[in-house]
């Protein structure tokens, strides 16, 4: 968190000409370690797939049901924000994501003792497949049948 506030302010007092010097290594190279920080947390969640078995069927409602909640939340804030139809579904797609890239990295630093196969797999094997297949739709006509009722 420290890091992510100390970039935006520097980023506040460089403004653009600070970003033209860095945006070689933020830019072009961002994407390629990206890609292999998500290749290596894809690969630690089908190793420790098997930890979901001492989770429990807890984890997978919550893991299927908080998405849901968290989406429609800000779908209706969304909404009532005055966003469109389109920017409050986005809203709650972005709110349902569980946030597959930073949730992750900051619970192994929060919690070091965490099993990481159970919230990987959590939030990668299973909201992650969910939200691709039936979350956006779903929370699309959500939207559409808030929008009348909030906007």
């Amino acid at each position: 968190m420290l890091l992510l506030a100390g970039g935006l302010v520097m980023g506040v007092l460089t403004g653009p000409e600070g970003f033209v010097r860095v945006e070689p290594f933020f830019g072009g190279l961002f994407i390629g370690v990206l890609a292999l920080f998500l290749l290596e947390m894809g690969m630690l969640a089908g190793r420790r797939l098997g930890d979901l078995r001492q989770a429990g069927f807890g984890l997978v409602v919550f893991a299927i049901v908080f998405p849901i909640v968290a989406g429609v939340l800000g779908i209706g804030g969304g909404s009532l924000a005055g966003m469109s139809t389109g920017g409050a579904m986005v809203l709650g797609v972005l709110c349902a994501s569980a946030s597959y890239i930073a949730a992750p990295a900051a619970v192994r630093l929060a919690l070091p003792t965490a099993n990481p196969g159970i919230t990987l797999t959590a939030s990668l094997g299973m909201t992650f497949p969910f939200n691709l297949v039936i979350g956006i739709p779903l929370y699309w006509g959500i939207a559409q049948w808030l929008a009348p009722i909030l906007g």
